[in-house]
């Protein structure tokens, strides 16, 4: 068995689907299809239902790409560890971030990060919190950026920058006018369109209204969507509310397409996640010390505004 072949199973058992796997990993059709042949044939097992024009994993696929997907994490760390031994000079990064952070903070940061390590290959792959924990949880991505409380034992988090919470609406919503909101109208005065389970911003949310005595199941949610642009192009049209960061929303305000609702939120925090028991790239330390002299620049601007 060699890594290839692993590689090859891998991207297949994640799409089931042999030409966009092929695709993804540069290789012909027919070479896939191949490699599958030859590791089936090598073990006397079937990792694959072929179903007509489509492939379903099996349930040995199912147990077996658990620990392909864990072998081949393992041999991306051995290769982390002797990139580190070129200074930084070349090596790969890969990097998980939720929806927020990966369009509205993370982009400046890994651009002074490219700046500063050229030879570093930074890939960046895009979800929720959810996804990012479980990129980072199955090695898949050696770090992940969260705006959303992450519960697992096995993954560190460390704070890295402040983001405020928003509920905004449209202009012809109610509450764009500017009298403040009571946390009972957020029940009774409103309907809502949320981002999908697992998104960072409606944990976040739904935490803060918790406090207030207000469940997830309290609220009118209309709509569930999955991405920021979706929330707040159905809200600036519809009559519903929504939440989202403070840096998503601010062009949409500035141009009055948006009305920002006059109830305080607590901030969140944006954090990464690291796996407690795997080595941590001097690339991956590196980012993290950029995103750090981001927020403490950050910091001395508002105390300077402040004096």
């Amino acid at each position: 068995m060699t890594f290839e072949q692993l590689t090859i199973f891998v991207a297949v058992a994640e799409r089931e689907h042999l030409t966009n796997a092929a695709s993804a990993i540069g290789l012909t059709p027919s070479a896939v299809s191949s490699a599958i042949r030859n590791l089936e044939a090598s073990y006397g097992v079937e990792l694959f239902h072929r179903v007509g024009r489509r492939i379903e994993l099996t349930y040995e696929g199912r147990v077996f790409l658990g620990e392909a997907r864990a072998t081949l994490a393992r041999a991306k760390a051995a290769a982390l560890v002797l990139s580190d031994l070129g200074g930084l000079q070349k090596g790969e990064l890969v990097v998980f971030a939720s929806q927020t952070i990966a369009s509205y903070w993370l982009p400046a940061m890994l651009m002074r990060f490219k700046i500063r390590y050229p030879g570093i290959d930074l890939k960046l792959m895009i979800g929720n919190t959810a996804t990012a924990a479980k990129a980072v949880l199955d090695g898949s991505a050696e770090v992940g950026f969260v705006e959303g409380s992450v519960d697992e034992p096995a993954l560190h988090v460390q704070p890295l920058a402040e983001d405020e919470l928003l509920i905004v609406v449209g202009p012809r919503h109610p509450w764009a006018r500017s009298k403040p909101i009571a946390p009972a109208e957020l029940v009774s005065g409103t309907k809502w369109v949320m981002r999908e389970k697992g998104s960072g911003t409606r944990s976040a949310f739904e935490a803060a209204i918790s406090n207030l005595g207000i469940g997830p199941a309290d609220l009118a949610v209309a709509l569930e969507l999955p991405s920021n642009e979706a929330v707040i192009s159905a809200a600036r049209e519809g009559l519903c509310a929504t939440v989202v960061s403070g840096a998503v929303a601010a062009p949409l305000l500035m141009q009055g397409l948006l009305v920002k609702v006059r109830f305080p939120l607590p901030s969140r925090q944006f954090a990464i996640l690291r796996h407690k028991q795997r080595h941590s790239s001097r690339a991956s330390l590196a980012l993290e010390t950029i995103c750090r002299e981001d927020k403490a620049a950050e910091v001395q601007n508002r105390d300077d505004w402040a004096l």
